[in-house]
């Protein structure tokens, strides 16, 4: 149990512990995940939502939207920008975002599923097994056997006279840790938002989790995010908030490559992609120009994906596909595309894609031993 301390706010809403402010700032924040860090668009919808609904009213003193505008302002999360003459956020929110994003998907998942990343293997680590082994020259003293050293000891002691042998010395095992370098491809062709359906936002929280996380805890791995549609190109993870659909094709091979080549310069035991799609590969560059066809599984499109996935099989590179689509030969070619990788594949809902990928991040960080 933790008890968080902070200046008392006369306004603090009986029996939830939330002051006006924060929450509004709650809503805002989802409303600007949506709206693309747009800040003037998520005011338009929460004063709309504050119009239907009244969510003022039920505050005292009056405090309305405005005085949540000002707050904003005077807790530095947004700010007037003089060339752009608009107003927009800052680090701070970005920042918060991220936070909120990891905290939304953690809160799902399964008390124990998550925390260090461990191995099949045993040796130097931080977490002690039950299994315990004879004491070696340079393991640490810390994790020492002292029931299974004493029991040994005491079958050549007596009362009147204690031995203890070096080989007495029992050590409990410990998990290897090892780090990891990651590629998350998120797909921004114009799909991730047809039929009524927002895809992108859910994608969009996962990178700002799982970048989010690996910044706390994890800071010896490394996250790139590459975005993609008609190509591919990095994004830096304070432009996350910012990322929108455009009327973009799905060059699946592009990512792939760039992904591929991200990891290259990585020296890392672990190398993966995580790629999160809703649609089949429709477009490539060859010969500087760009080839596209979105009608059916083109094959001269879908056999450039193999290769990639092949490549990157070669590589060491694991290809992790989070499909968020379920049309049966979308499927099919994702069943095709791991099986050119011997990666993994996941037919996934928006609302537990960030489980599944936070998941198997974690379960899935091993270290190779050859």
């Amino acid at each position: 149990m933790y008890f968080k301390y902070q200046q008392w706010d006369e306004r603090f809403r009986k029996g939830t512990g939330k002051t006006p402010f924060d929450t509004l700032w709650d809503l805002f924040q989802e409303l600007l995940t949506v709206a693309s860090g747009d800040v003037a668009q998520a005011l338009r919808w929460l004063t709309e939502l504050d119009n239907e609904y009244g969510m003022t009213d039920q505050f005292d003193d009056g405090y309305g939207l405005g005085d949540f505008v000002e707050e904003m302002k005077e807790r530095g999360y947004i700010r007037e920008d003089g060339e752009q003459q608009q107003i927009v956020i800052t680090r701070k929110t970005e920042r918060s975002l991220r936070q909120r994003s990891l905290e939304e998907i953690f809160k799902d998942l399964k008390k124990g599923s998550t925390g260090g990343h461990k191995t099949n293997y045993t040796g130097t680590g931080r977490e002690r097994q039950p299994e315990t082994r004879p004491w070696h020259q340079g393991d640490d003293i810390s994790n020492i056997d002292s029931v299974g050293t004493m029991m040994n000891m005491l079958k050549h002691s007596s009362i009147d006279q204690v031995n203890l042998h070096e080989d007495d010395l029992r050590v409990h095992d410990t998990d290897h840790y090892s780090s990891a370098a990651t590629v998350l491809l998120i797909d921004l062709s114009h799909s991730m938002i047809l039929y009524g359906e927002d895809r992108i936002t859910p994608a969009k929280k996962v990178a700002m989790a799982l970048s989010e996380l690996i910044m706390r805890d994890y800071s010896k791995d490394s996250l790139d995010i590459v975005a993609f549609g008609n190509e591919a190109w990095k994004v830096n993870i304070e432009d996350l908030p910012y990322l929108e659909v455009g009327p973009y094709h799905t060059n699946t091979k592009q990512a792939l490559e760039l992904a591929r080549h991200t990891l290259h310069r990585r020296k890392f035991t672990n190398k993966q992609v995580f790629m999160i799609t809703d649609g089949k590969p429709s477009c490539m560059i060859e010969n500087g120009k760009m080839y596209k066809n979105s009608y059916g599984l083109d094959r001269k499109i879908v056999n450039k994906v193999l290769d990639e996935a092949v490549k990157c099989r070669r590589d060491d590179i694991t290809i992790t596909t989070f499909m968020i689509a379920r049309d049966p030969y979308l499927q099919d070619f994702v069943r095709e595309l791991t099986e050119a990788n011997k990666g993994r594949a996941y037919f996934s809902s928006l609302d537990n894609l960030g489980e599944y990928i936070f998941e198997d991040y974690i379960k899935n960080r091993k270290r190779r031993m050859k």
